[in-house]
């Protein structure tokens, strides 16, 4: 019995000796899998979204508001700017949609506003509403990109939510026809997997910043795909927020690769920047107080105060520090928008390239963004999707058109308008009584 003792002691002893002979090489193991690129993905996934969009169309043959809709899903993804729920997407991902929907790397979805968007560049700003701060991703520099150097993906590939994939730079400053209306300038080239639904993702380097925005592929290409630089993103998207905003400030910002900081580009003359003598070459560290590090930050701090609120900015001028006092001023008041105060519309310009998809002849046309509950519009059964391509004898292939036909001295005697509208590619018509008071 006492060997048996023993035995059983050598026994355990023995299981120890060997669990702790193993660690090591689990440990050299672990540390041969936490790879740079893994990394890189731990720092960035929790900023970026999946995101889906619904939109109908109706194929009746009654007309506007009548028949069965049919309800088109699309998808895509983005990348959180902001805590407070600011998102960086493509365009034409939430381009003419009535529903958006974006989905956290960590399972929550939540219903996205649509802010701004930039057909030309193919950007735009949404926004959801969030219990608690968000991990907004680490912009990098698109200036001093290397030819070569790793490039990592994260997207929403056919619907498969924050998928990755990686490669390298492949190139620099291309030039990508689309179709005839639509041309990108100066994009990033990788051979990172991109498939429908990347758009809108993140490019990254191998730290885990954001290099670019991924907007393209070529259509029977393998290992080809295109991102738009970080740097010019971020002046876009600052812009938006800006021509949405309550304040007007003046300031226009770029990035200096040589000290990888952002400086004031441009400050317009007789703008509240210009009477606080913030000049060129100036970088601004922060906002009342708020470390401000590129051009979306500034901007949403400056949101964040009031019109005619006096605002401290600490700036770096020729390395050295100063304070600087701006006062922010209201926007200057634009023109009003007739199509929304008169028939209750929301429009955005159509690629002459989607008429021509529907075998229609048409030069062109405004896709219905929103329409006002209550409006003629709404009366009428006009949809978001719908392709306004007409009113009256007119053709209505630009906003200006719309703002001239409604602010027509001669308006009462067009009316009821008749207008003309394209759905699932098919043309109807109708006619809107309106009361607009010029």
């Amino acid at each position: 019995m006492r060997h048996t003792g023993w035995l059983v002691v050598l026994l355990a002893l023995g299981v120890l000796l060997v669990a702790d002979a193993t660690a090591p090489a689990q440990q050299e193991s672990a540390s041969r899998r936490f790879t740079p690129v893994v990394r890189a993905i731990q720092k960035a996934r929790p900023a970026v979204v999946a995101i889906r969009s619904q939109r109908h169309l109706d194929r009746s043959a009654g007309g506007p508001g009548l028949g069965r809709p049919q309800r088109i899903e699309g998808m895509g993804a983005g990348v959180i700017l902001h805590p407070d729920g600011y998102i960086l997407t493509n365009h034409h991902v939430v381009a003419g949609v009535e529903r958006i929907f974006v989905t956290l790397a960590d399972g929550r979805t939540f219903q996205a506003t649509r802010l701004a968007s930039d057909p030309g560049e193919d950007l735009a700003v949404i926004k959801v509403r969030v219990p608690s701060p968000l991990v907004p991703i680490v912009p990098g520099n698109s200036s001093d990109l290397m030819l070569g150097e790793p490039a990592i993906a994260i997207g929403n590939p056919f619907g498969y939510d924050h998928t990755i994939t990686r490669g390298i730079v492949s190139a620099l400053r291309r030039r990508v026809q689309v179709n005839d209306e639509l041309t990108y300038e100066d994009l990033i080239q990788t051979d990172a997997a991109i498939n429908p639904g990347n758009s809108g993702g993140p490019l990254l380097n191998a730290d885990g910043e954001m290099i670019g925005v991924t907007v393209a592929v070529r259509a029977g290409a393998q290992g080809i795909g295109f991102a738009i630089p970080v740097n010019r993103a971020l002046v876009v998207a600052a812009r938006l927020l800006e021509e949405q905003s309550p304040v007007h400030h003046g300031i226009r910002l770029r990035y200096s690769p040589v000290k990888r900081h952002w400086v004031v580009a441009q400050v317009r003359p007789g703008s509240p920047a210009a009477q606080a003598d913030l000049r060129p070459g100036d970088q601004i560290v922060k906002v009342a107080g708020r470390k401000v590090e590129h051009p979306v930050a500034l901007q949403l701090a400056l949101q964040s105060q009031r019109p005619g609120q006096r605002v401290e900015l600490l700036v770096r001028r020729e390395d050295q520090p100063r304070t600087v006092v701006l006062t922010l001023a209201a926007p200057a008041v634009s023109q009003p928008d007739r199509a929304w105060a008169v028939l209750g519309l929301k429009l955005e310009p159509v690629q002459k390239t989607v008429l021509r998809g529907w075998r229609v002849p048409y030069r062109g046309g405004l896709r219905i963004v929103q329409v006002r509950k209550g409006s003629p519009a709404d009366r009428q059964g006009l949809k978001p999707g719908d392709v306004l391509v007409g009113i009256h004898i007119w053709e209505t292939l630009r906003p200006e058109h719309v703002q001239y036909i409604l602010g027509r001295p001669d308006l009462d005697k067009l009316q009821p308008l008749k207008f003309y509208v394209i759905r699932g590619g098919e043309t109807f018509y109708g006619h809107l009584q309106v009361d607009y008071q010029r």
